[in-house]
């Protein structure tokens, strides 16, 4: 009696599609929102109409940031609205540095605070 496993025959995976967009969102953690621009022919006017698809992406390390370009790819559901995985970072988008910003505003808040208590204290004399 012999007993055959399915281990020796393998079946080729079949290759998901890849797809390139634009992070616009991340402010969920290891979740992303990329954006997919493409061209679309209208049936009447046989114009081309920019459309987009909104993805939601898993992003395991969260490594992509606004603005990145990113290689996504479909994979199990995660989620009720996340399908898709991330593959790799194709290029980094521009990095605002928000520390000088807030750092400068929260410095002139003091100021004016200070100044609106001095001349309170003005008047009150």
């Amino acid at each position: 009696m012999t007993i055959e496993s399915n281990t020796t025959q393998k079946s080729a995976r079949v290759l998901r599609s890849r797809i390139v967009g634009v992070v616009t969102g991340d402010k969920v953690n290891k979740t992303r929102k990329v954006v997919f621009e493409y061209l679309s022919r209208h049936s009447k006017y046989n114009k081309y109409i920019k459309r987009k698809t909104v993805l939601h992406v898993h992003d395991e390390n969260n490594e992509s940031h606004i603005g990145d370009h990113v290689e996504v790819m479909q994979c199990r559901p995660y989620s009720k609205t996340k399908s898709y995985r991330l593959v790799r970072i194709v290029t980094r988008g521009p990095q605002i540095d928000l520390s000088a910003i807030t750092g400068e505003a929260s410095q002139m808040f003091e100021r004016r605070k200070q100044e609106a208590a001095a001349s309170a204290a003005v008047g009150q004399v």
